[in-house]
């Protein structure tokens, strides 16, 4: 069945389901619309590997999870389960991680809510489609990007909503990496912006929206803001979803260093109580597997996608120092940005990959430089690995320096990092004949954003690794709103036969503005 088409067909057909057990052990009732629950936020399909995929939604009230999942859209042999309760301890969202799955199969998911006042009254089905990993190597595709309803730009109905989440599905990706920034919890939202050109930009407006977030609900509300949009929702039930955050999630720039003192937007000044309502409000509606006991916030993952990929999903924000000057020494503290614990984890899971294509998704770029306005001595303060010194590696940039030395000495090939943030699309080639650090092999970087933001840059280069522009595309004004089409996402295919990965930067309009193949070593 066509994609574009799966969500009216299946629809059409579900009238009938039934998932409760009181609903099947009675006859069924008219109930009105008032009295059944409600999921409005729509349907997330998450972190999906070959045996197994989180399913995610949300209800307005107390319910219990009800899922199906069948190798048919029409649902002629489902496999039930009965799922977590719906309460308000997590903003009423629930998950389950279905698991058992057959590999590399289309599968179809329907999700839906059984009151616990009522128990004979559900909601309406939500209807999702997926595929597992294949254990065969087989034709990839996804796409990727960041940046989510920044800058004060919502959801405009004018302009048709967040459309470039419609453009991303439309390409039919096996899955999607959301780079960070899935929220602006600090930017407040208008209903009306006057943007370039003296056009008007109109916002869908909630509460939440309308001020920063400093409450746990604001937080909330900020995701379930973006679950307003159709085009969202509607990607979101098709391509499943691997999350990663950075900053915004929280505060711009947020670090030990952050200080809200004479920011008279927040009341709450505590960058560690906002951290800890901004982690809980992420992992209440973030699609992905939680980690566990040991680390339950933990983001950074691996994720097998088949014999011709392995996606390392890293988290630049959770475990650095306090952003500074950013020219520690080795062995001085302060420079820390991955972390000893988790530089040892992508070097091990590098290392032990059987995969052709190893994709290290990042929040932030490698070697562009990202302020953080200056330190109380009038230096340059730093919010990304580069610290604009051009010269041996210092501070943060020691940890790259030790991974990519480590990864030459191992003989692990065809690394590619992919990332987002700085709100313009761009292909980097870093090559050590350009550079003033030269124990590594060449590598290609990859960004594209936003998804729905202003658009910025373009930022300037270090050159400690040796990176050249081989493409950008930045808007002439800074802050430059959706409406001047400079959305950015990008796509990567891997061809079965050949294993060659090509990469491609498109625009909100599904146009390719440069195309870089890449032949497997």
């Amino acid at each position: 069945m066509d994609r574009r088409n799966f969500l009216k067909t299946t629809l059409a057909g579900s009238g009938g389901w039934l998932l409760g057990a009181a609903a099947q052990a009675a006859p069924a009732l008219i109930v009105p619309d008032r009295l059944r629950p409600q999921a409005t936020s729509g349907i997330q399909i998450g972190d999906v590997g070959a045996d197994r995929v989180i399913i995610w939604a949300r209800a307005d009230r107390t319910a219990r999870m009800l899922v199906e999942w069948d190798v048919s859209e029409r649902f002629a042999d489902p496999r039930k389960l009965r799922g977590p309760w719906a309460t308000e301890a997590t903003d009423f969202t629930t998950r389950i991680d279905l698991s058992g799955l057959p590999a590399g199969e289309q599968l179809f998911v329907r999700v839906g809510y059984e009151d616990a006042a009522s128990p004979r009254a559900l909601s309406e089905p939500l209807l999702g489609r997926f595929r597992t990993v294949s254990r065969q190597p087989r034709d990839l595709r996804f796409v990727w990007s960041g940046d989510t309803a920044g800058q004060g730009f919502g959801i405009n109905p004018d302009w048709g909503g967040m459309r470039i989440y419609e453009t991303m599905r439309r390409q039919q990706p096996d899955f999607f990496v959301h780079c960070g920034d899935t929220i602006y919890a600090d930017g407040p939202m208008a209903a009306e912006m006057t943007v370039e050109e003296g056009k008007i930009w109109r916002n869908l407006v909630t509460p939440e929206v309308s001020k920063v977030a400093e409450t746990l609900d604001e937080y909330r509300g900020r995701y379930r803001y973006n679950l307003l949009d159709d085009n969202v929702r509607r990607f979101a039930a098709e391509v499943p979803q691997i999350w990663q955050w950075d900053d915004h999630e929280v505060v711009n720039n947020w670090s030990d260093s952050k200080n809200l003192a004479d920011d008279a937007r927040y009341r709450e000044k505590s960058i560690g109580v906002l951290q800890a309502r901004a982690t809980r409000a992420f992992m209440e509606y973030a699609p992905l597997r939680h980690y566990g006991d040991r680390e339950s916030e933990r983001v950074y993952r691996r994720l097998p996608q088949g014999p011709l990929l392995d996606v390392f999903v890293v988290d630049m924000r959770s475990y650095r120092d306090a952003n500074g000057a950013n020219l520690q020494a080795e062995g001085e503290p302060g420079g820390s940005f991955m972390g000893r614990e988790q530089l040892q984890w992508l070097l091990e899971g590098l290392k032990s990959s059987r995969a052709v294509w190893k994709a290290v998704m990042a929040d932030m770029p490698l070697a562009l430089q990202v302020g953080d306005g200056k330190n109380v001595d009038g230096s340059p303060r730093w919010e990304a690995m580069a610290n604009g010194d051009h010269g041996q590696p210092r501070g943060r940039e020691l940890e790259l320096a030790w991974l990519l030395r480590e990864i030459k000495r191992q003989d692990i090939r065809n690394v590619v990092w992919f990332t987002a943030d700085v709100h313009y699309t761009a292909a980097h080639h870093y090559h050590p004949e350009r550079a003033a650090f030269v124990d590594f092999n060449p590598f290609w970087e990859f960004v594209s954003g936003p998804l729905n933001a202003g658009t910025f840059g373009p930022n300037a280069l270090d050159m400690t690794f040796g990176p050249k522009v081989v493409y950008q595309k930045a808007p002439p004004a800074q802050n430059a709103s959706p409406l001047a089409g400079m959305q950015f996402f990008g796509q990567v295919d891997i061809d079965a036969r050949s294993r060659a990965m090509t990469v491609r930067l498109k625009d909100v309009a599904g146009q390719t503005l440069f195309s870089q193949e890449l032949p497997p070593a």
